[in-house]
């Protein structure tokens, strides 16, 4: 268990803030390492090339490997996951009349670049529902059959917070040969990934949300059977050979650099982005994936009993342990979301249910106060 860890975020005592899902706050590291490079950004003549333009990128894919148990050079730099998840639809070719699996009410960019490429290909979007008391995973497996061929999901639903045991669907897809593509916006840097279990093909997070970085600013995990003849999105000048000799540009060639860097976006140096990605990254790190699960496991669990008489139903099936969603009573009013802004609280609602996701700078003050003005605007 973690202790709280207000003290290194920019959060005052009065704002109680249960939304790391759509947002995450950057600690004060990360505030002042971006702060840091935009002011480098005035004198640009001080810029290192080696370092700034090449260096700071690799030391960003060093640290995103970590995260997700794989190797630097299987990391691509993107700035969101619809980028990532659009270079995964580039580099698979679904066979015509098979299935591309998608779950219901999976968000707006985990469905449109599917949709295009079963249009572009002949192929059907198969989008997979559940049952009352049915979990995701259940309801995935039990779609996937010899016509799958590419199956798109996340870790970790957005709208109810319902984990997928991605090891039993990685399984159940490589026996009908069907690719995995992974959303992990909602859970890389909040939960545990393992990568030799689950191999997916392709594999992104957008960094503005559990990772507590920049917006912006995305990670990709590309499997090394795709590297050698991947397509990227872009052709820029940085991911070639030979890039950082800046004299020999001119020298045009078709060699890219080794591994996932194929697929890295253009102006992926970033550097004004990167260092606060970085220092955001190296928090997350020292804290450590299993802690901070646990920790937040613990503490929606503290807020779902601070709740239950309020009559908010805590049912989802195989909840996430750092992710909260409690359906809402009848009666509960429209605005309930302002009514809590109001009293400096912050959460999401999605549907009939509102997301409560907090992070390691929530406390047990921070809980009552959630507890105690929920009760006052229901």
């Amino acid at each position: 268990m973690i202790p709280s860890q207000r003290d290194l975020f920019d959060i005052p005592r009065d704002r109680v803030y249960l939304n790391t899902a759509y947002m995450g706050p950057m600690p004060k590291s990360a505030i002042a390492a971006g702060q840091a490079s935009y002011a480098a950004k005035g004198q640009p003549w001080a810029y290192d090339v080696q370092q700034d333009f090449f260096g700071l990128p690799e030391q960003l894919r060093e640290r995103a490997a970590r995260l997700f148990g794989a190797q630097a050079g299987e990391i691509a730099l993107v700035p969101s996951a619809s980028y990532g998840l659009a270079t995964a639809a580039r580099n698979l070719a679904p066979q015509k009349r098979s299935e591309i699996l998608v779950l219901d009410g999976q968000f707006p960019s985990n469905i449109y670049v599917w949709r295009d490429l079963a249009e572009q290909y002949g192929a059907r979007l198969v989008t997979v529902k559940r049952q009352p008391g049915q979990g995701w995973t259940e309801a995935l497996i039990r779609a996937i059959g010899p016509a799958t061929s590419i199956v798109a999901c996340p870790q970790v639903h957005w709208l109810d917070g319902g984990q997928l045991d991605l090891a039993h669907i990685s399984n159940t897809a490589r026996r009908q040969g069907a690719a995995l593509v992974l959303d992990l916006t909602q859970s890389l840097g909040a939960l545990p990934f393992d990568m030799a279990a689950i191999q997916p093909d392709f594999a992104v997070a957008a960094g503005y949300k559990w990772l507590l970085g920049p917006y912006s600013t995305g990670l990709l995990y590309v499997a090394p059977h795709h590297h050698d003849e991947g397509e990227p999105l872009e052709q820029n000048w940085i991911t070639r050979q030979g890039a950082d000799n800046f004299a020999r540009l001119i020298d045009y060639t078709d060699a890219y650099a080794p591994g996932a860097r194929r697929f890295d976006m253009g102006e992926r140096s970033a550097m004004q982005l990167i260092p606060a990605a970085l220092a955001s990254l190296d928090q997350v790190l020292d804290w450590g994936v299993d802690a901070i699960a646990q920790t937040l496991a613990d503490r929606t669990a503290a807020i779902a009993e601070a709740t239950a008489p309020l009559g908010l139903a805590d049912d989802m099936v195989e909840r996430a342990p750092h992710y909260l969603t409690l359906g809402l009573p009848a009666g509960a009013p429209d605005d309930l979301l302002a009514r809590l802004a109001a009293r400096n609280i912050h959460i999401s609602q999605r549907g009939d249910r509102l997301r409560i996701t907090p992070h390691l700078f929530n406390d047990d003050t921070d809980i009552a106060a959630f507890a105690d003005g929920l009760r006052a605007v229901l």
